[in-house]
């Protein structure tokens, strides 16, 4: 019997339909870069097969499980962190009692760049961002009262991340837990800070090799540790196209998997833990046919480039986060529709778990009732929108495909590009993905200029703006901002000096002479790091002694 095909309208039909279409629309934009509709493929059996498939059936375009949120909802996964370890606790506490079914911390500048609060350079920064974290009393206060062997931990932390997993590993031991049932992730993931974001400390090639030794460490020790998160998250938050997001995550991911190759890691077993962390943007249809690109053309690539035989190690596994460059501080109550949309995207796109942002952090770091109302947003999409009763529903819509299709396709011909050049780490080197994306963000602040890109509130539909406030009115009008004060750093300036004066001095300095020997002598870093810490070390004090051996990168002047 001949295999059935689906019915194709007439050519001259379609001819016909179009020109009535664009008779209709006149000379108006017309959706720019999509086609004004999609039809489905000459073959759209063998397409199915090949490029769509089954939900938990590589390429596992359709999503990584078969049943995804039947089976189990993504996490809740709000991230927090602010002012000192005790007041982000509180936070903690806050959410879980909320519903809330992972932590997720924010670190400060200072803690994320290797600086204690009380150094020249953390001046003005301290817990403004982030939580400040500099000792292991710092991390002991960050989780009080929160069960590590329960409760999984995702900490956005790179330059530093072999000393914040230090802290955290001796946090669990004294309370009972092994570094074996610690359950989370960390970012770890520092291409990408040379590329967009700009927190790392040291030279790329050392950086590289801190994040290796990391994660042989927690592949050998903490077998329900996810030891990396490659990021695409801060690449588009800076201006990058959501191909070039997916191009440069998978690219910088490709460097991670030959670097632990070079290790003598089993990819088989490595590669179910490496996972990824991409941004919802504002575009949302093209953003889940992103996610679903992104999940094939690794499907591909581990299995084509890296040879490696199971399935999970050919699944894409990816935390999302609204897009913070997408919330504006005109109208800030539009931004609850904007990530209610980007957080519906996410979920529509197969995430494994999910941050949405604040309705108030265009101006200021977000209040805890603007913090329940993110999570609040999640809730209903889970409980209330029935998106999460079938698995991928929009599969095999003929617009979400074709936009699947042409993410793919572009994303594989940027990452020959990366490969022409030497890979990720010389493209890094060279500013070649720093230089696309600052190209890309140029062209769309132009367009909002010329008012080409609407962003409602700040470049049209202004009326109103005025009638909110950064702080609170009497009368109740207007958004209440948390800030964090000068008393706030100077009592982490105090808490770390009584940190260092209450430690053995003479211990501390053997446990850091033991790194810089280890070091300099190509040893796994992280149990010398785990000794220091527990001995009192600050982080500073750690990062001190790889900036005395690799020195500290440049800014990159490319653009």
């Amino acid at each position: 019997m001949a295999k059935s095909r689906a019915a194709r309208p007439p050519a001259a039909d379609r001819a016909r339909w179009e020109s009535d279409a664009r008779a209709a629309i006149g000379p108006k934009v017309d959706g720019g870069k999509v086609p004004l509709l999609v039809g489905p493929p000459d073959d759209p059996d063998d397409a199915f097969l090949e490029k769509v498939g089954f939900p938990g059936v590589a390429p596992y375009t359709r999503g990584i499980q078969p049943t995804m949120y039947r089976g189990r909802l993504w996490t809740f996964r709000q991230y927090s962190g602010f002012g000192s370890a005790a007041a982000t606790n509180a936070r903690f506490h806050f959410l879980m009692n909320g519903g809330q079914t992972g932590l997720s911390v924010a670190f400060d500048l200072p803690t994320q760049n290797g600086y204690d609060p009380d150094h020249p350079r953390a001046q003005g920064e301290v817990g403004r961002c982030g939580v400040p974290v500099s000792s292991l009393g710092a991390m002991r206060t960050l989780f009080r009262g929160i069960r590590l062997d329960r409760a999984t931990v995702s900490m956005t932390i790179n330059a530093t991340a072999p000393i914040l997993t230090a802290f955290l590993v001796a946090v669990a031991e004294e309370n009972g837990v092994p570094r074996a049932r610690l359950g989370g992730t960390v970012q770890n993931d520092i291409l990408k800070e040379y590329i967009a974001r700009g927190t790392y400390i040291y030279p790329a090639a050392a950086s590289l090799r801190l994040a290796v030794d990391l994660i042989e460490f927690a592949t050998r020790e903490m077998p329900q540790w996810n030891y990396i998160s490659v990021s695409g998250y801060h690449m588009r938050e800076a201006g990058a196209t959501a191909v070039q997001e997916v191009a440069f995550t998978l690219a910088n991911a490709i460097a991670y998997v030959d670097a632990v190759r070079a290790r003598g890691l089993d990819l088989d077993e490595f590669l179910p833990r490496l996972s990824f962390f991409f941004s919802a943007d504002r575009n949302f249809l093209e953003e889940i046919g992103k996610y679903r690109a992104a999940r094939r053309l690794w499907a591909k690539i581990v299995r084509d480039r890296f040879g490696a035989k199971s399935g999970r190690a050919m699944q894409l596994r990816f935390h999302t986060q609204t897009a913070g460059s997408s919330l504006t501080a005109q109208q800030p109550e539009l931004n609850v529709v904007r990530t209610t949309l980007e957080a519906l995207s996410a979920v529509l796109g197969g995430t494994q778990s999910l941050h949405t942002n604040s309705l108030d952090e265009a101006l200021g770091l977000p209040t805890e009732s603007s913090a329940r109302l993110a999570l609040r947003t999640q809730q209903i999409l889970a409980e209330e929108s029935g998106v999460a009763s079938t698995v991928d529903p929009l599969g095999g819509a003929y617009e979400i495909e074709y936009l699947t299709d042409e993410v793919e396709r572009g994303a594989t011909e940027y990452l020959a590009r990366i490969d022409a050049l030497g890979g990720a780490l010389a493209a890094v080197d060279r500013g070649f993905m720093a230089s696309e994306i600052a190209q890309e963000a140029y062209r769309v602040a132009r367009a909002r200029e010329r008012k080409e890109e609407v962003v409602v509130g700040v470049n049209d539909f202004t009326e109103g703006n005025a009638e909110f406030t950064l702080f609170p009115a009497t009368d109740g009008r207007g958004v209440r901002v948390e800030r964090i004060t000068d008393v706030h750093e100077r009592a982490e300036v105090a808490a770390v000096r009584r940190w260092r004066s209450r430690r053995s001095a003479a211990r501390c300095r053997d446990r850091l002479a033991a790194l810089e020997a280890g070091t300099r002598s190509g040893s796994n870093v992280m149990p010398l790091v785990l000794a220091a810490v527990s001995a009192g070390a600050t982080l500073g004090e750690v990062a001190d002694v790889w900036r005395t051996l690799f020195g500290e990168q440049t800014p990159s002047r490319a653009f």
